[in-house]
Protein backbone atom coordinates (compact mmCIF):
# COMPACT_ATOMS: atom_id res chain seq x y z
CA UNK A 1 0.00 0.00 0.00
CA UNK A 2 1.41 3.41 -0.96
CA UNK A 3 1.56 6.45 1.31
CA UNK A 4 -1.50 8.09 -0.26
CA UNK A 5 -3.70 5.08 0.46
CA UNK A 6 -2.39 4.86 4.03
CA UNK A 7 -3.29 8.44 4.94
CA UNK A 8 -6.16 8.90 2.48
CA UNK A 9 -7.75 5.43 2.21
CA UNK A 10 -10.65 6.74 0.09
CA UNK A 11 -8.12 6.94 -2.78
CA UNK A 12 -8.43 3.15 -3.13
CA UNK A 13 -11.85 3.78 -4.67
CA UNK A 14 -11.47 5.89 -7.79
CA UNK A 15 -7.78 6.83 -7.47
CA UNK A 16 -8.27 10.31 -5.98
CA UNK A 17 -8.58 11.70 -2.47
CA UNK A 18 -11.37 13.81 -1.02
CA UNK A 19 -9.00 16.80 -1.08
CA UNK A 20 -7.54 16.31 -4.57
CA UNK A 21 -6.60 19.82 -5.75
CA UNK A 22 -7.25 19.23 -9.44
CA UNK A 23 -10.66 17.70 -8.74
CA UNK A 24 -11.59 20.57 -6.42
CA UNK A 25 -10.42 23.32 -8.80
CA UNK A 26 -11.84 21.91 -12.02
CA UNK A 27 -15.08 20.82 -10.38
CA UNK A 28 -15.73 24.51 -9.72
CA UNK A 29 -14.55 25.49 -13.21
CA UNK A 30 -16.98 22.97 -14.71
CA UNK A 31 -19.82 24.37 -12.62
CA UNK A 32 -19.38 27.74 -14.36
CA UNK A 33 -19.39 26.41 -17.92
CA UNK A 34 -22.20 26.90 -20.41
CA UNK A 35 -22.47 25.14 -23.75
CA UNK A 36 -22.29 28.48 -25.63
CA UNK A 37 -19.03 29.58 -23.97
CA UNK A 38 -15.70 30.33 -25.59
CA UNK A 39 -13.05 29.31 -23.05
CA UNK A 40 -9.46 30.55 -23.07
CA UNK A 41 -6.82 28.27 -21.56
CA UNK A 42 -3.87 30.55 -20.76
CA UNK A 43 -0.60 28.62 -20.71
CA UNK A 44 -2.45 25.62 -22.11
CA UNK A 45 0.65 23.43 -22.45
CA UNK A 46 0.77 20.25 -24.50
CA UNK A 47 -2.19 18.62 -22.73
CA UNK A 48 -0.24 16.36 -20.37
CA UNK A 49 -3.40 15.88 -18.29
CA UNK A 50 -4.60 13.56 -21.05
CA UNK A 51 -2.13 11.04 -19.60
CA UNK A 52 -3.85 11.11 -16.18
CA UNK A 53 -4.67 7.56 -15.05
CA UNK A 54 -7.68 8.75 -13.00
CA UNK A 55 -10.66 9.03 -15.40
CA UNK A 56 -12.77 11.39 -13.28
CA UNK A 57 -9.91 13.85 -12.81
CA UNK A 58 -8.92 13.69 -16.47
CA UNK A 59 -12.48 14.26 -17.64
CA UNK A 60 -12.90 17.26 -15.34
CA UNK A 61 -9.73 18.80 -16.78
CA UNK A 62 -10.75 18.29 -20.41
CA UNK A 63 -13.04 21.19 -21.35
CA UNK A 64 -13.25 20.52 -25.09
CA UNK A 65 -16.69 19.23 -26.05
CA UNK A 66 -18.39 20.84 -23.06
CA UNK A 67 -18.42 24.34 -24.58
CA UNK A 68 -18.61 25.92 -28.05
CA UNK A 69 -14.86 26.49 -28.33
CA UNK A 70 -11.66 26.04 -26.32
CA UNK A 71 -8.84 28.39 -27.34
CA UNK A 72 -5.33 27.83 -26.01
CA UNK A 73 -2.45 30.28 -25.84
CA UNK A 74 1.11 29.60 -24.74
CA UNK A 75 4.68 30.83 -25.17
CA UNK A 76 5.75 27.27 -26.02
CA UNK A 77 5.25 26.11 -29.62
CA UNK A 78 4.81 22.52 -28.40
CA UNK A 79 1.42 23.54 -27.04
CA UNK A 80 0.07 23.58 -30.60
CA UNK A 81 -0.05 19.78 -30.33
CA UNK A 82 -2.49 19.91 -27.40
CA UNK A 83 -5.36 17.63 -28.53
CA UNK A 84 -7.87 19.23 -26.17
CA UNK A 85 -8.02 22.59 -27.96
CA UNK A 86 -10.20 23.75 -30.82
CA UNK A 87 -7.77 26.57 -31.62
CA UNK A 88 -4.21 27.51 -30.63
CA UNK A 89 -2.28 30.80 -30.75
CA UNK A 90 1.37 31.37 -29.87
CA UNK A 91 2.08 34.26 -27.48
CA UNK A 92 4.78 36.54 -28.86
CA UNK A 93 5.14 39.60 -26.63
CA UNK A 94 2.87 41.11 -24.00
CA UNK A 95 -0.30 41.30 -26.11
CA UNK A 96 -2.29 38.10 -26.53
CA UNK A 97 -3.43 37.11 -30.06
CA UNK A 98 -7.06 37.15 -28.90
CA UNK A 99 -9.82 39.62 -29.87
CA UNK A 100 -11.27 42.10 -27.39
CA UNK A 101 -14.38 40.99 -25.47
CA UNK A 102 -14.38 37.55 -27.08
CA UNK A 103 -13.93 35.18 -24.11
CA UNK A 104 -16.53 33.94 -21.61
CA UNK A 105 -14.20 32.14 -19.19
CA UNK A 106 -10.43 32.06 -18.67
CA UNK A 107 -8.54 29.18 -17.08
CA UNK A 108 -5.14 30.05 -15.68
CA UNK A 109 -3.80 26.86 -14.11
CA UNK A 110 -0.31 27.02 -12.60
CA UNK A 111 0.71 29.93 -14.82
CA UNK A 112 0.67 33.07 -12.66
CA UNK A 113 3.90 32.06 -10.90
CA UNK A 114 5.72 32.43 -14.24
CA UNK A 115 4.43 35.95 -15.00
CA UNK A 116 7.01 38.71 -14.65
CA UNK A 117 4.55 41.62 -15.08
CA UNK A 118 1.19 40.84 -13.42
CA UNK A 119 -0.26 44.28 -14.30
CA UNK A 120 0.17 43.65 -18.03
CA UNK A 121 -1.09 40.11 -17.60
CA UNK A 122 -4.31 41.24 -15.92
CA UNK A 123 -4.73 44.04 -18.45
CA UNK A 124 -4.86 41.37 -21.16
CA UNK A 125 -7.31 39.32 -19.12
CA UNK A 126 -9.59 42.33 -18.78
CA UNK A 127 -9.28 43.16 -22.48
CA UNK A 128 -10.30 39.75 -23.83
CA UNK A 129 -13.00 38.84 -21.30
CA UNK A 130 -16.61 39.74 -22.01
CA UNK A 131 -18.47 41.80 -19.44
CA UNK A 132 -19.57 39.28 -16.81
CA UNK A 133 -16.91 36.79 -17.87
CA UNK A 134 -15.20 34.44 -15.42
CA UNK A 135 -11.56 34.05 -14.39
CA UNK A 136 -10.36 30.82 -12.71
CA UNK A 137 -6.83 30.74 -11.27
CA UNK A 138 -4.80 28.07 -9.51
CA UNK A 139 -1.24 28.98 -8.58
CA UNK A 140 1.40 28.18 -5.92
CA UNK A 141 1.44 30.26 -2.73
CA UNK A 142 4.67 32.25 -2.46
CA UNK A 143 4.75 31.72 1.31
CA UNK A 144 4.28 27.97 1.33
CA UNK A 145 7.14 25.64 2.21
CA UNK A 146 7.11 24.37 -1.38
CA UNK A 147 7.69 27.77 -2.97
CA UNK A 148 10.17 28.83 -0.29
CA UNK A 149 12.12 25.63 -0.91
CA UNK A 150 11.99 26.20 -4.67
CA UNK A 151 13.59 29.65 -4.27
CA UNK A 152 16.66 27.93 -2.85
CA UNK A 153 17.06 25.98 -6.10
CA UNK A 154 18.27 27.94 -9.15
CA UNK A 155 15.69 28.05 -11.95
CA UNK A 156 18.01 26.14 -14.28
CA UNK A 157 17.64 23.09 -12.01
CA UNK A 158 13.88 23.31 -11.45
CA UNK A 159 12.93 21.01 -14.30
CA UNK A 160 15.20 18.16 -13.24
CA UNK A 161 14.31 18.45 -9.52
CA UNK A 162 10.56 18.76 -10.16
CA UNK A 163 10.53 15.72 -12.42
CA UNK A 164 12.05 13.73 -9.54
CA UNK A 165 9.80 14.87 -6.68
CA UNK A 166 6.58 14.99 -8.73
CA UNK A 167 5.92 11.56 -10.14
CA UNK A 168 4.96 11.75 -13.80
CA UNK A 169 5.93 15.40 -14.26
CA UNK A 170 8.14 15.77 -17.33
CA UNK A 171 11.06 18.22 -17.51
CA UNK A 172 9.61 19.81 -20.67
CA UNK A 173 6.54 20.87 -18.66
CA UNK A 174 8.51 22.86 -16.07
CA UNK A 175 9.21 26.58 -16.55
CA UNK A 176 11.09 29.25 -14.52
CA UNK A 177 9.17 30.78 -11.59
CA UNK A 178 9.15 34.39 -10.37
CA UNK A 179 6.23 34.57 -7.87
CA UNK A 180 5.39 38.24 -8.50
CA UNK A 181 1.72 37.94 -7.53
CA UNK A 182 1.57 34.75 -5.49
CA UNK A 183 0.02 35.58 -2.16
CA UNK A 184 -3.66 35.67 -1.27
CA UNK A 185 -3.46 39.39 -0.45
CA UNK A 186 -1.63 40.42 -3.65
CA UNK A 187 -3.82 38.34 -5.92
CA UNK A 188 -7.02 39.59 -4.32
CA UNK A 189 -5.79 43.18 -4.60
CA UNK A 190 -4.95 43.00 -8.30
CA UNK A 191 -8.17 41.18 -9.15
CA UNK A 192 -10.28 43.81 -7.42
CA UNK A 193 -8.27 46.56 -9.11
CA UNK A 194 -8.94 44.85 -12.44
CA UNK A 195 -12.70 44.97 -11.90
CA UNK A 196 -13.38 41.48 -10.54
CA UNK A 197 -15.83 40.40 -7.91
CA UNK A 198 -13.70 37.60 -6.52
CA UNK A 199 -12.86 35.03 -3.89
CA UNK A 200 -9.20 34.15 -3.26
CA UNK A 201 -8.10 31.53 -0.75
CA UNK A 202 -5.42 29.02 0.19
CA UNK A 203 -5.87 25.33 -0.60
CA UNK A 204 -3.85 22.24 0.22
CA UNK A 205 -4.31 18.88 -1.45
CA UNK A 206 -2.63 15.63 -0.45
CA UNK A 207 1.19 16.03 -0.68
CA UNK A 208 1.68 13.97 -3.84
CA UNK A 209 4.85 15.95 -4.63
CA UNK A 210 6.43 14.41 -1.50
CA UNK A 211 5.66 10.80 -2.40
CA UNK A 212 9.37 10.17 -3.07
CA UNK A 213 9.85 9.76 0.72
CA UNK A 214 7.53 8.35 3.41
CA UNK A 215 8.98 10.74 6.00
CA UNK A 216 8.51 13.74 3.70
CA UNK A 217 5.00 12.57 2.87
CA UNK A 218 4.12 12.37 6.58
CA UNK A 219 5.36 15.93 7.03
CA UNK A 220 3.15 16.99 4.14
CA UNK A 221 0.10 15.26 5.66
CA UNK A 222 0.65 17.02 8.99
CA UNK A 223 1.07 20.35 7.22
CA UNK A 224 -2.10 19.76 5.20
CA UNK A 225 -4.12 19.07 8.34
CA UNK A 226 -2.79 21.69 10.73
CA UNK A 227 -1.14 24.60 8.87
CA UNK A 228 -3.00 27.94 8.76
CA UNK A 229 -4.75 28.70 5.48
CA UNK A 230 -2.41 31.52 4.44
CA UNK A 231 0.46 29.00 4.31
CA UNK A 232 -1.36 26.47 2.15
CA UNK A 233 0.72 25.49 -0.91
CA UNK A 234 -1.88 26.48 -3.51
CA UNK A 235 -4.02 29.54 -4.08
CA UNK A 236 -7.42 29.25 -5.73
CA UNK A 237 -9.07 32.37 -7.16
CA UNK A 238 -12.40 32.74 -8.93
CA UNK A 239 -13.69 36.03 -10.26
CA UNK A 240 -16.40 37.62 -12.38
CA UNK A 241 -15.53 40.81 -14.19
CA UNK A 242 -17.77 43.86 -14.27
CA UNK A 243 -16.67 46.36 -16.86
CA UNK A 244 -17.60 50.00 -16.83
CA UNK A 245 -19.93 50.78 -19.71
CA UNK A 246 -19.00 54.04 -21.42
Amino acid sequence: MNSKEIFYPEAKFGGFTDIDGTVAFFNRVNSLLESSFTVLDVGCGRGAYGEDSVPLRKNLRIIKGKVAKVVGIDVDKKAQDNPFLDEFHLIQGDAWPINDNSIDLIICDNVLEHIDDPDKFFAEIGRVLKNGGFLCIRTPNRWSYIALGATLIPNRYHSSVTSIVQDGRKEEDVFPTVYKCNSVAKLKRIMKKSGFECVVYGYEAEPSYLSFSKVAYLFGVLHQRFAPRFLKPAIFAFGKIKKEIA
